[in-house]
């Protein structure tokens, strides 16, 4: 039982690291990390959090992004 925790924290762990590792550099580039519908869900979230949050826009998401479809 006690392997099967720590693969599974270490598995967890190599999935942060290569998620580190792509989004940071992205963001920093000024790349979009978010989708259009990722941006409605934290907006939605901050409103949760903080009403009037997402009032100030802190990424603009661009129209000629084409539209992607939900499973």
């Amino acid at each position: 039982m006690v392997s099967v925790v720590v693969s599974l924290l270490l598995i967890t762990a190599v999935a942060l690291v290569v998620v580190g590792m792509v989004a940071v550099p992205a963001r920093q580039a000024g790349r979009r990390v978010l989708t259009r519908r990722g941006h409605a869900t934290l907006d939605t979230l901050r409103d949760r959090v903080t009403p009037g949050a997402s009032d100030d826009a802190h990424a603009p998401v661009a129209d000629d992004e084409p539209a992607r479809l939900s499973a």
